[in-house]
């Protein structure tokens, strides 16, 4: 059962109120980890992603590219968002693994939180510039 299509499509046009439907693409012990988080549950998962609602404007992803092979699949994706009115954006991918029924098993985030956050902030940012040209 390949649910990618339609996971990719509730990525893309994710909002607090079609959140719920999580529970029809994640496994309820799945694996979720980002530089951040480490969860080994879907209403875990589903926090996080309440919690990105309740403290960003706007959030949204775009997916750029797909890559799948048999059950497992690369997803390269923009997170565009804006906080205390600044726009924002985070390019990364995400590795997800299914199960037998085509739900979300393991999904591990890969992007940089030096390059794609804090450099973008305003005093730790230049701080990190500043080292970036020493090295």
């Amino acid at each position: 059962m390949n649910t990618l299509p339609a996971l990719v499509d509730w990525y893309q046009n994710l909002t607090a109120e079609n959140l719920p439907a999580i529970r029809t693409f994640y496994a309820e012990n799945c694996y979720f980890k980002d530089p951040f988080n480490e969860f080994r549950q879907r209403r875990q998962v589903e926090q996080l992603f309440a919690e990105m609602f309740q403290k960003l404007d706007n959030p949204r992803f775009v997916i750029t590219e797909v890559v799948q092979q048999e059950r497992s699949a690369f997803l390269v994706w923009t997170f565009d968002f804006r906080v205390r009115r600044r726009s924002l954006s985070i390019v990364g991918t995400s590795h997800l693994k299914f199960d037998e029924q085509g739900r979300v098993q393991y999904h591990r985030d890969y992007w940089d939180a030096a390059e794609e956050l804090y450099e973008k902030l305003p005093v730790i940012g230049f701080l990190i510039r500043q080292l970036k040209k020493l090295a």
